[in-house]
């Protein structure tokens, strides 16, 4: 897949892909894993290195927001990202099953953090599993960048506001994130 964009997920695509995750070793942790890359568009690096603090109010419930801090950011380039409720139904789920609520939210079958290589890993087995040619451990993100790029209009936003999701320095990076969509572009010329 060298030289090539990770593909964009379908809407069955990734209901089989969490679906999956139910009869894995770690079911609530791997639902988590999914969920922050759909519905979040954090990269695997950003995944691995995600810790509850960035997610858990003062009082020790889950969030509104992730606070994604500069060191688990790709280049230093923290944000904040409003937590869908399904991905904080998840995080509620997993913090009943967590030993403790503090390090690592991803943990490996040691109890360290996974690894940002061992969430490329987790991916790319799922998506052969699931038999997802051209998916990779990118391809939530990318789903979640061109998602929001297309229904940003309904929530009064711009193409800005998708860049500062993604934490994207240019807009012209998270340009290349959106996948276009030739019905679209027909409905819209239809329009003009």
């Amino acid at each position: 897949m060298a030289g090539k964009q990770a593909k964009i997920l379908q809407e069955t695509n990734i209901s089989a892909l969490v679906r999956s995750t139910r009869s894995s070793r770690y079911p609530e942790r791997d639902k988590v894993i999914v969920l922050l890359s759909v519905k979040a568009g954090l990269r695997a690096s950003e995944i691995s290195k995600l810790t509850w603090a960035m997610v858990l109010t003062p009082a020790g419930d889950v969030s509104d927001i992730i606070e994604l801090n500069d060191n688990a950011a790709k280049k230093r380039h923290g944000r904040t990202i409003p937590i869908h409720t399904d991905l904080k139904f998840a995080l509620r789920k997993l913090a009943k099953t967590a030993e403790h609520l503090s390090g690592p939210i991803v943990r490996s079958e040691r109890g360290g953090h996974m690894s940002a290589m061992s969430i490329v890993n987790w991916f790319a087995i799922k998506y052969r599993e699931l038999g997802l040619d051209g998916c990779s451990s990118h391809s939530g993100r990318r789903t979640f960048v061109t998602r929001a790029a297309r229904l940003v209009h309904k929530a009064g936003g711009s193409l800005r506001d998708v860049q500062l999701l993604a934490g994207h320095r240019s807009i012209q990076t998270t340009q290349r994130y959106i996948d276009g969509d030739s019905d679209a572009q027909r409905r819209l010329v239809s329009l003009i």
